[in-house]
């Protein structure tokens, strides 16, 4: 656990989902498998406050986020979220929309590494979770949906509009946000969005292999490259060199660095530590 931490305790469980922790591989599973893992206020508010705990607790070094059944995630449910918003004021649903906000900043945010195993439909709110995740893994029966503009709402929501356009250019980010329309994995791949597809059944064992891959790697090295990659979206040429130089000479010093080089010497294969 790290020692920068608050007096508070951290979250024992989670209610609203599945959460498991393997040897530094954290995993997340929506189960709510019959709405096709739809998510509501209460899965909202407690992946938000677990994605902000994770760099303090100590034990997780990458995070899985996938679903339990047919489905990813197929977004806001319809009747716990949907239809009480219509009951809302506009300060209550301007606290609902920052919350969502909150979860995709603190996905991109985390130093954390997070894979998406997309099985099935991502939908809505489930496409931005994806889009905010480090990889997508996707099965060859998963679809994306940025389904916003099909309930009368902008396709810009929990940040796609930024993400998106980054990933896979401002042409077809339009085409996907302003339609709405379905994107099958072959599709996603083509132009981006997935990292790779799968056959349904070995999705599992690839995300498990990539997590495990991550968790025992240079994990301070890989937590940085995502620190450095999100802070230089919107940073110069000059300002994002000048912070890589910062960063590799600080990575310079640590001991997994120091650990390469001992390891190169004798002829072995390195031992990290994510330090």
């Amino acid at each position: 656990m790290s020692p920068f931490r608050a007096s508070a305790a951290l979250t024992g469980s989670w209610e609203h989902f599945e959460f498991t922790v393997d040897d530094g591989v954290g995993t997340v599973t929506f189960n709510r498998p019959d709405k096709l893992n739809a998510l509501t206020f209460e899965v909202y508010a407690d992946l938000r406050d677990l994605i902000a705990e994770l760099p303090h607790r100590g034990d997780v070094r990458v995070l899985v986020l996938t679903g339990s059944g047919r489905g990813f995630c197929s977004g806001g449910d319809v009747e716990e979220i949907i239809g009480e918003l219509q009951q809302m004021e506009t300060a209550q649903l301007l606290e609902f929309t920052r919350m969502t906000g909150a979860v995709v900043k603190a996905l991109r945010e985390t130093p954390i590494p997070v894979i998406a195993a997309v099985n099935g439909i991502a939908a809505g709110a489930g496409s931005v979770l994806a889009l905010a995740s480090d990889f997508r893994l996707l099965a060859e029966s998963a679809k994306f949906a940025f389904l916003f503009t099909k309930v009368g709402l902008a396709g810009a929501d929990m940040g796609s509009a930024y993400l998106l356009p980054r990933l896979v250019g401002l042409g077809r980010a339009t085409e996907l946000l302003m339609l709405g329309d379905k994107l099958d994995a072959t599709r996603a791949e083509a132009i981006g969005l997935a990292t790779r597809v799968i056959p349904d059944a070995e999705l599992h064992g690839e995300a498990t292999a990539l997590a495990r891959r991550l968790a025992d790697g240079p994990a301070l090295a890989y937590s940085t490259t995502k620190v450095l990659l999100t802070r230089e979206l919107d940073s110069d040429l000059g300002g994002a060199i000048e912070l890589e130089a910062i960063t590799q000479a600080l990575l310079m010093t640590a001991r997994d660095h120091k650990e390469f080089y001992a390891a190169w010497s004798a002829g072995r294969a390195p031992q990290w530590t994510g330090r």
